[in-house]
Parts: structure tokens; sequence; C-alpha cells
């Protein structure tokens, strides 16, 4: 009865650590920050971001000195002539505002920028884990730096280095 007992205990142990899954994580805002070209991707969109917010600070300072103008003029002005250059102002707001939203709108220019410089640094990354995953045999795999809460982690669990080598980076710990 012992020897069965014992026997069943193995096999249910044994059948266990078949079915266990294995489980890693990944820093990819780590490796992304120490690739070259996802640096010069973000100094590219940098360099275009403040081309754009300098173009906008241009353009809301003309609109600045049009009300100016038009405040300064304003009890010269007929109610016709007040209307038009009222409505131009108005109009000129909304041009910018339309430049802005089209600029750094959801789907604007920054958007498709970011993922033209950005995209295939971070697919590269995503082909280099998943090959990692395959020939390890990883069933899953986290990334720490996405918003996936990891409390707790043990660092043999910590494959980012190994990510960093894959692509041809130093990891310095």
């Amino acid at each position: 009865m012992k020897k069965l007992f014992l026997l069943l205990t193995m096999v249910i142990a044994f059948s266990a650590t078949m079915n266990a899954q294995r489980i890693v994580f990944v820093d990819t805002e780590r490796v992304l920050e120490s690739m070259p070209a996802y640096q010069e991707a973000q100094k590219e969109i940098d360099q275009i971001t403040q081309q754009w917010q300098e173009d906008i600070q241009r353009k809301y300072g003309e609109i600045d000195e049009m009300y100016r103008a038009y405040q300064a003029e304003e009890v010269l002005l007929t109610d016709e002539l007040r209307q038009q250059r009222q409505d131009q102002i108005i109009e000129k707001e909304k041009e910018l505002k339309e430049y802005q939203k089209k600029k750094f709108g959801y789907q604007g220019d920054l958007y498709k920028k970011r993922q033209e410089l950005v995209k295939p640094i971070q697919d590269q990354i995503y082909e280099t884990i998943s090959t990692m995953a395959k020939r390890k045999a990883y069933d899953i795999v986290l990334d720490k730096s996405s918003g996936v809460s990891i409390l707790f982690a043990s660092e043999e669990y910590n494959k980012t280095c190994e990510i960093m080598e894959g692509l041809g980076l130093s990891c310095e710990e």
C-alpha cells in the first residue's frame, strides 16, 4: 500500500512538473534605450516635434498680433469691419487648432513618424524575443516595462540581457 501511495505521489508530482508553464520577463524599455537605432529615431522625432512646436508658437504669435491690432482699432471700425476682423481671427485660430491636431493628434503626423521610425526596431526586438522563447521553450514572456504589474520576479527569469545580446548589444547590469 505504501509503495502504491509513493508511486501515485511521484506520478502526480511528475505530471505537475511536466505541465508547469515557463514564464520569463524582459524589460523592453531598457532594450530599446540601449539600441543606437532607437536613440537616433528618438532624436529625429524630437527634432521634428520641436520644429512643429516652434511653428505653432509662431502662428499663435501672429494670431495674438492680429488680436492686438484689432483691439487697438476696434473703436474706429464699422460694425461690418469689426465682424470681419473677428471672423478672420477666429478662422486663424481654427486653422491653427486643425494644424495642431494634424501634427500631434490621434493618428497624426507625429504618430505616423513614430510608427515609421520606431516600429521596425520594436519588430526586431519582438523577433528576437520570439526566437528565444521558441528555442528555450518558454510559454509566456512578459514585458516588465509595458504596464504589466510584476510585483516580484526572481532575476533568474529576467531575460533582458539575453535579448540585448541577441540584438548584438552589450548588457551591463
